[in-house]
């Protein structure tokens, strides 16, 4: 199981970013890719997931209408594009392989290195 997770950056409030999640190593059809994210000193949560098969995606309240999920299955790879970026979105964001939408444990048990968001106000 292997996600790379691309895209992070400095941006100011109200800007845009878009994160990249590279997979391979299983199959992508058979799970779901999650979009989660640790602040400092806070827990780590779920942000947006997408079902490649049926389209289905979820998004927190808090990202719901500013944040869009999608993903390009020929190249395996799931987007999370961030619009109207506010500070309380600066974190480390992490892509996972999931059974389900809503839950947070990750295919093989670990998470990857991450991408630094940081929004400056």
């Amino acid at each position: 199981v292997h996600l790379v997770e691309s895209g992070g950056g400095l941006v100011q409030a109200g800007g845009s970013l878009r994160l990249s999640c590279a997979a391979s190593g299983f199959s992508f059809d058979d799970y779901r890719i999650g979009w989660f994210r640790q602040a400092p000193g806070k827990e780590r949560e779920g942000v947006s997931c997408i079902s490649s098969t049926d389209g289905r995606t979820y998004y927190a309240d808090s990202v719901r209408g500013r944040f869009t999920i999608s993903s390009d299955n020929a190249k395996k790879t799931v987007y999370l594009q961030m619009n109207s970026l506010k500070p309380a979105d600066t974190a480390v964001y992490y892509c996972a392989a999931v059974l389900i939408c809503g839950s947070s444990y990750p295919l093989g048990g670990s998470w990857g290195q991450g991408t630094q968001v940081t929004v400056s106000s």
